[in-house]
């Protein structure tokens, strides 16, 4: 099992002594001996991904304890005379299309939390029209010990299985040797199917990070990324950026591009280029894509004031002008953009825009001079001229670093930060191109981060107000906690980032992660998510707008 998923199943099997008892207990009498059975479950959020061996959509904990106090009980005096499971009613209510799943199964968890192999019971790989499924085990298979058992729920998608479906399963009842039954029934928890577009491993590359989506004129997907090629280290390493591109919506990928290589000499830290922000023209259709270079040691920490490759890291682009097939070679804006007495200067990453007059727009960061303790500010760096030249704008906001923008108003951006002092985004305004800036009301306040991680943002298209009467829409994605990079969700605001309603809120995935996200719409109807989750190097997922976008009930 990979790394990721044996660090997510720990946090889940921690999460099972906190949560509240979904169950309810009986008094068992086993061949002589009296035990209390109690069963408490814990829905799990996670991607369901295609071609994955096997998911857990549930954690089941089954404690049996003595029920008198004067009897000792022990695993090798009684195991042969204590209660097991033997069937589990599993419930399917909740999904979309019982067709999506090939199979359901039951499976101890270990010490780490990882599924055990093989798995204690499994439905048949065919057609599940059922909504009510049993799981049948035996003595053996369903044995029990004194004190805590935990078991996971698990599922496997069938190939053919529709990227946009939903399922919800989960334990219903469980049948013990005496026929005690307890219910444990909970309200249902949908959990969305996704595809792992990069896994550490694949082309034997050892980590992929920094996701940027973006959508083409043509409708074309463009996916693009850091390749760490030896390691998961930010820059200087031997990192190049990769392109993924799909065709249909992301429901299929062509194979990986590498579209920026500066080289592969150790004497410089292999010359890599990294952190990808991904901008379409929406008047020219060419597609570009920015990334740092480290000449040597010119990442974050080894980046000094200056303009050539040997002092300061270097900003690049690469433009495509046939939706994504072939690119060009690597272009160096650092002279035009840069200050020399800035330590440093780099795009988002994630993605850039294309302004309702046609300037194109990348989020930005820079280092201060030396003099001022290198201190970051969070900009933009835009083109009225389609690329031929390209300027930089003042700082938004002292120690604010990677930052997405959006277009609220013709000529009016929006620039939403991550800042390093606060569990907190930073939200600035300006009408000017970053000559100067406006603090929103909301920032500071009102959208958390763990720490400081980056971040996505977006504004649909008008088309989607339908949804909602009046309503302008902002999109945003990170993971929902202040303390730990988790719980990478959605969250809609109606008003242009006024509020941010609870209804209008989608979970990703509850595990841990690097935590980086970038989003796209792929049309009327669909969002589309790349991010850094718990169960691949960078997940992506389609989410039908309609099931975030409906009227908010608690909108102030």
């Amino acid at each position: 099992m990979p790394q990721a998923s044996i660090n997510l199943l720990r946090t889940v099997a921690a999460m099972i002594g906190s949560v509240c008892l979904l169950g309810s207990s009986g008094l068992l009498h086993a061949q002589g001996h009296s035990a209390d059975v109690h069963c408490v479950t814990q829905r799990v959020t996670l991607p369901i991904l295609l071609g994955d061996r096997s998911t857990p959509v549930q954690t089941i904990s089954v404690t049996v304890s003595s029920k008198d106090s004067t009897e000792t009980l022990t695993d090798e005096s009684d195991a042969q005379r204590l209660p097991h499971l033997r069937e589990l009613d599993v419930s399917l209510a909740g999904t979309d299309q019982a067709t999506d799943l090939e199979s359901i199964s039951i499976h101890r968890l270990a010490s780490d939390g990882s599924l055990q192999w093989p798995p204690l019971a499994s439905l048949p790989a065919e057609p599940m029209p059922e909504r009510l499924l049993r799981l049948d085990l035996n003595a053996k298979t369903g044995a029990l010990r004194l004190g805590e058992n935990r078991f996971g729920l698990a599922v496997r998608l069938r190939p053919t299985a529709n990227l946009d479906h939903r399922i919800s399963v989960g334990c219903d009842r469980v049948l013990v040797s005496n026929g005690q039954r307890i219910h444990v029934g909970d309200d249902p928890v949908p959990q969305r199917f996704g595809i792992a577009l990069r896994s550490g491993g694949q082309d034997d590359v050892d980590t992929y990070r920094i996701p940027g989506l973006a959508t083409t004129n043509q409708g074309t997907l463009i996916a693009v990324y850091d390749v760490r090629r030896a390691n998961s280290r930010d820059l200087p390493a031997d990192i190049d950026v990769g392109m993924s591109r799909s065709l249909d919506g992301g429901r299929n990928w062509e194979p990986m591009q590498i579209i920026m290589d500066m080289g592969d000499d150790p004497a410089w830290s292999h010359d890599g280029i990294g952190d990808p922000a991904v901008l379409v023209d929406r008047e020219r259709g060419t597609i570009w894509v920015a990334g740092l270079w480290s000449h040597g040691p010119r990442g974050w920490h080894g980046s000094g004031p200056g303009i050539a490759p040997e002092q300061t890291g270097q900003m690049m682009l690469v433009r495509s002008d046939d939706d994504g097939q072939t690119w060009s070679e690597p272009i160096n804006i650092t002279s035009q953009v840069k200050r020399p007495e800035w330590c440093l200067l780099l795009q988002g990453p994630g993605k850039g825009i294309s302004m309702s007059d046609g300037t194109l727009v990348f989020a930005a960061q820079f280092q201060d001079a030396e003099s001022n303790g290198r201190l970051p500010h969070s900009t933009i760096v835009y083109s009225q001229d389609h690329g031929k030249t390209w300027h930089c704008g003042h700082g938004a906001f002292p120690d604010t670093t990677e930052a997405q923008i959006v277009e609220t108003h013709p000529g009016v951006l929006m620039l939403n930060c991550r800042y390093n002092r606060k569990p907190f985004r930073v939200v600035m305004t300006t009408d000017d191109l970053g000559r100067t800036w406006k603090r929103h009301p909301t920032s500071e306040t009102t959208l958390s981060e763990p720490g400081a991680c980056m971040a996505s943002l977006i504004k649909l298209s008008s088309v989607e107000n339908r949804f909602d009467s009046g309503a302008e829409w902002l999109l945003f994605s990170n993971p929902d906690s202040r303390s730990e990079r988790s719980r990478m969700m959605v969250k809609a605001s109606p008003d242009l980032g006024q509020h941010w309603p609870q209804s209008n809120r989608v979970l990703l995935d509850e595990g841990r992660s690097f935590g980086y996200s970038c989003m796209t719409q792929i049309d009327s109807e669909t969002l589309g998510v790349l991010y850094e989750g718990s169960r691949a190097d960078l997940i992506f997922q389609r989410i039908p707008l309609h099931q975030m976008l409906a009227p908010s009930k608690d909108r102030p």
